[in-house]
């Protein structure tokens, strides 16, 4: 049975527990939306689904009754706690308590066993309300290791990214990989008042069907990938070279002044020579320091500019 937002608090508070931000734990509490999402995943008694982020288990109780076997991955040890005595006597359900991610490329290395040792008999799926902080990806890594099809929830932007085209602007590498390795679906747009806590932007419900193109279609999804790449390159390369720019306007500024200065100091006497120099010291200090660079000195010695003056 789903759960509402007052059984999931009244279920964190027998473990003495709250949402976490760092795990990015935000819990369904629209009852209709965990059916859809149980539903988005096309579930037989044949197929193994795993769920990562379980929480107090809300949509873990529908893939139980759907699935031939679930196998959960909860990091939060308070929560995979609760979930053990939850569903520990049933024999269909497995939890794997451990991040789902072992690296920035690489999955758990239980769960990826997991995977790869499912009989070809049985179709691995992902269904998930995913913690936003390690949603895209967890998706690309589980395509890889061969999951046939996932049914996620996940922020809305992150939604438009896999499902962008090249002449989108959230068109980027996340879009290339995913193109490259399922057919996409956004099946509906969720509110914020559908969780809880509730997040400050809107979510998706996102269907992946795997389908790896790598093969018939590799040389264009690589023409695409090199560009998305090279442009991400480019912009980078653009910003260091108008930091750059500033740099060296600045530095030229400085050189600049300072020349001015020595000049007038040269036409006088020596006593007023070194009185201009030492009251023109403080003032140039000051403005390298509100500009970023520190000069500790402003002889010829210290700005090889000023040797020419």
């Amino acid at each position: 049975m789903s759960q509402t937002k007052h059984q999931i608090q009244e279920l964190l508070a027998t473990i003495d527990a709250e949402p976490r931000k760092r795990f990015g734990q935000n819990f369904m509490i629209d009852q209709n939306l965990v059916r859809v999402v149980a539903e988005a995943g096309m579930i037989s008694p044949r197929d193994v689904v795993i769920e990562v982020g379980p929480g107090t288990g809300t949509l873990t109780e529908e893939l139980l009754a759907r699935a031939g076997k679930v196998i959960a991955i909860e990091i939060d040890r308070d929560l995979a706690k609760l979930l053990r005595e939850r569903f520990g006597a049933n024999e269909k359900f497995e939890l794997i308590e451990g991040d789902a991610l072992a690296g920035k490329h690489e999955l758990n290395e239980v769960m990826h066993t997991r995977i790869t040792a499912v009989p070809r008999t049985a179709r691995f799926k992902l269904v998930a309300n995913l913690p936003y902080n390690i949603a895209s990806p967890l998706v690309i890594e589980m395509l890889i290791a061969g999951v046939e099809l996932l049914a996620f929830t996940v922020q809305k932007e992150v939604s438009d990214r896999l499902r962008a085209s090249a002449n989108d602007d959230a068109y980027g590498t996340l879009s290339v990989m995913a193109s490259l390795l399922a057919r996409v679906e956004i099946l509906r747009t969720l509110p914020p008042q559908a969780f809880w806590p509730m997040p400050k932007i809107e979510s998706a419900l996102v269907r992946m069907t795997r389908e790896n193109r790598l093969g018939e279609r590799a040389r264009q999804r690589r023409e695409e990938f090199l560009d998305a790449e090279g442009r991400e390159r480019n912009r980078a390369r653009q910003r260091e070279d108008l930091l750059r720019r500033r740099v060296l306007r600045i530095h030229g500024r400085i050189i600049q002044i300072a020349r001015v200065e020595f000049r007038a100091a040269a036409r006088q006497p020596p006593s007023r020579r070194r009185a201009r120099r030492r009251a023109f010291m403080p003032s140039a200090t000051r403005f390298a320091n509100v500009s970023g660079h520190k000069h500790t000195s402003m002889s010829p010695s210290a700005c090889p500019g000023l040797a020419r003056a």
